[in-house]
């Protein structure tokens, strides 16, 4: 079984309107779907913002559901010039933006873990699967969609991710989180906290970030029209490909 986790259910509507089989349960305020993607057997979830709805909702999976594996797709800012709206990110190591716990330990160190980061795993097939669908674009995303976003040669980096409770949407922000995070090329609200778990229950876990905004004070853009059009289809067509890999 195969957990996959998004912070709203536009992130992954793609990928439930093509589950089958499907059985659901409620816990915890969050309904978790069950049913076969792809011939793949999956457990569907969205866990809402923030790093401690994610950790909750992961908990959940790995000890209800028995899943091997997880898997967070989703929306995040750029905060490196060479990345735009459409491009993806196949996260490498999770960093905690916000985490801070001197003078006991170093800044950014996970408590008692010592760790500054969780690397992802997985990393060559979801590569893989991300050039496949990017050379098959056209398959999923709509012109008009990709238009509407000003989306026209998207790419993907494999990349480090900062994530912290945090709406990151200013220059100075993100001036900061270069200074103190240079390897970080995008920012989220939950990634960092989902793979901690994972590390902690050793479970194999990868994420996946399309590019929505650029994380600045000019970061203006119908969010849930571009999770329901491009991130959600981004979802689907990059794992129908890591699927068959």
């Amino acid at each position: 079984m195969i957990g996959i986790i998004s912070a709203m259910q536009e992130e992954i509507q793609a990928l439930l309107n093509e589950l089958k089989n499907v059985s659901t349960s409620t816990k915890g305020m969050r309904t978790y779907y069950e049913g076969t993607l792809l011939d793949k057997k999956v457990v569907l979830v969205f866990s809402r913002w923030g790093k401690v709805a994610a950790s909750a909702t992961t908990t959940q999976l790995i000890n209800d559901f028995k899943v091997k594996e997880i898997i967070f797709t989703g929306v995040a800012g750029g905060i490196k010039d060479d990345l735009n709206i459409g491009d993806v990110v196949i996260g490498k190591k999770l960093f905690q933006h916000d985490l801070n716990a001197k003078p006991f330990y170093k800044k950014f160190e996970i408590p008692i873990l010592k760790k500054k980061s969780i690397k992802t795993q997985n990393k060559d097939k979801l590569v893989e699967a991300t050039n496949s669908f990017l050379q098959d674009y056209n398959s999923y995303i709509k012109s008009s969609d990709a238009s509407l976003f000003n989306i026209t040669k998207p790419k993907f980096i494999y990349g480090n991710i900062a994530s912290g409770d945090q709406f990151i949407s200013s220059l100075k922000k993100i001036k900061q989180l270069n200074k103190d995070l240079p390897s970080a090329v995008c920012v989220e609200m939950e990634g960092a906290a989902v793979a901690q778990i994972c590390y902690e229950y050793e479970i194999p876990f990868s994420i996946i970030r399309i590019i929505s905004d650029k994380a600045n004070d000019n970061a203006k853009i119908d969010f849930s029209k571009f999770a329901n059009t491009i991130a959600s289809n981004y979802a689907f067509g990059i794992l129908k490909h890591y699927f068959k890999s």
